[in-house]
């Protein structure tokens, strides 16, 4: 029931954000990884069962973990809910949102396409934009709108990684695959991290760094929207490890 416990769940599941986690200040790591490790169990319960019924079992387990937390009783001992429990215990607030985020998870069991481009983004809304506003209000104890859009713009930009994957598994991604369309939908996660560079995060700034990462992804698609069916989006190591390093010596 460890911070280290929940920080090999990041790095197996979601290695990108285990990196980001890795060069923030061990203080801040400790509030991360129980949170980013909730994100990997809640967003792979979809995918560890063709059973629709199972997969919405185990999001449940997690909405009624967020519950117990909420009210301040005992919460079930988990290796992964008991740090999460400590970490939430100083802004319960924050559960009703991470509970829409496992509610979002919900599409990724059935196979029907987002309904229309509105709620193709409250989904990225509700899953990348709450965690990185999650992430900003527990480091820094201030609720960030922008933390949310910047979330948005680094949820989009993984989005668009996975389409080969997610179209392969017989999801249908996209509401609208023309290429100027994907040109326009890159653009919108652009705008919204250039709206967030605007503020200043101080403590929050950690929680912040992979809508950086992501420019370089969505920028990509808008000067060739096909790379996004080609599976062509991958940052390398060595060039998420540079862009990191630039951060530092920045402050940024």
């Amino acid at each position: 029931m460890s911070v280290e416990a929940c920080a090999a769940i990041v790095q197996r599941g979601d290695p990108e954000r285990f990196r980001l986690a890795m060069a923030a200040p061990v203080p801040a790591r400790r509030i991360l990884f129980p949170l980013y490790a909730f994100n990997v169990e809640v967003a792979r319960a979809p995918w560890v069962t063709q059973e629709a019924m199972i997969a919405e079992m185990r999001l449940q387990w997690w909405r009624d973990v967020l519950a117990e937390i909420e009210s301040g009783g005992e919460v079930r001992r988990h290796e992964v809910a008991t740090p999460l429990a400590e970490v939430l215990r100083a802004a319960p607030e924050l559960c009703a949102p991470l509970d829409d985020l496992v509610l979002a998870r919900r599409w990724d069991i059935y196979r029907e396409p987002h309904a229309d481009a509105a709620a193709q983004e409250r989904y990225l809304e509700q899953t990348a934009g709450t965690l990185m506003g999650a992430a900003a209000r527990l480091l820094s104890g201030e609720a960030s709108e922008a933390a949310a859009k910047a979330g948005f713009g680094q949820g989009l930009a993984a989005y668009l990684r996975a389409v080969p994957e997610l179209s392969h598994q017989g999801r249908i991604p996209l509401v609208d695959g023309r290429p100027e369309a994907v040109k326009a939908l890159a653009q919108t996660g652009l705008t919204a991290i250039a709206s967030a560079r605007r503020h200043r995060f101080g403590a929050a700034a950690p929680a912040l760094r992979g809508a950086w990462l992501a420019v370089p992804v969505l920028k990509a698609v808008q000067r060739d929207p096909m790379r996004v069916e080609q599976g062509d989006l991958a940052l390398s190591e060595a060039s998420q490890a540079a862009r990191l390093l630039w951060m530092g010596l920045r402050g940024r």
